[in-house]
């Protein structure tokens, strides 16, 4: 399977006093405001960390159900959280905290297949920094 999705930014201005909006093809984000106090401080808008964070953690939560599916096991509920660190101009880290409710599944089992989630996650792969995961078995 092929295919290409698409996303745009504008800006206007300097780096820190400017503002930009950022659209998606599926416009569930259509001019969603950004600029320097959204990234760096407290603003209203996004960011492109909490994108990212929201781009791994949905990637990473969709591949753990279709590897959980695979193997037998139909989750009642995945929920994660990604945190993303931005530190000295780079991210260098991603966190994955996971809760899952899966029936008849065992925590060791759990651990195993979400951990294999991570690896081939296709968001995972793109990112080049460390990935960490925690997860809990609810």
């Amino acid at each position: 399977m092929k295919f290409t999705r698409k996303a745009s930014a504008n800006w206007q201005g300097t780096g820190k006093d400017g503002k930009g909006s950022v659209t998606t093809q599926s416009t569930v984000l259509d001019q969603t405001p950004y600029s320097y106090k959204t990234r760096f401080e407290d603003g209203v808008g996004t960011n492109p960390e909490e994108l990212i964070g929201a781009a791994h953690a949905g990637c990473f939560t969709m591949q753990l159900s279709f590897l959980l599916s695979e193997k037998g096991y139909e989750p009642t509920s995945l929920d994660t959280e990604a945190k993303v660190t931005f530190e000295d101009g780079s991210i260098t880290a991603v966190q994955l905290d996971l809760t899952g409710n899966v029936p008849g599944i065992s925590e060791s089992d759990f651990k195993e297949i979400a951990e294999k989630a991570k690896e081939i996650c296709p968001i995972s792969k793109l990112l080049n920094t460390a990935i960490g995961l925690n997860a809990v078995l609810s």
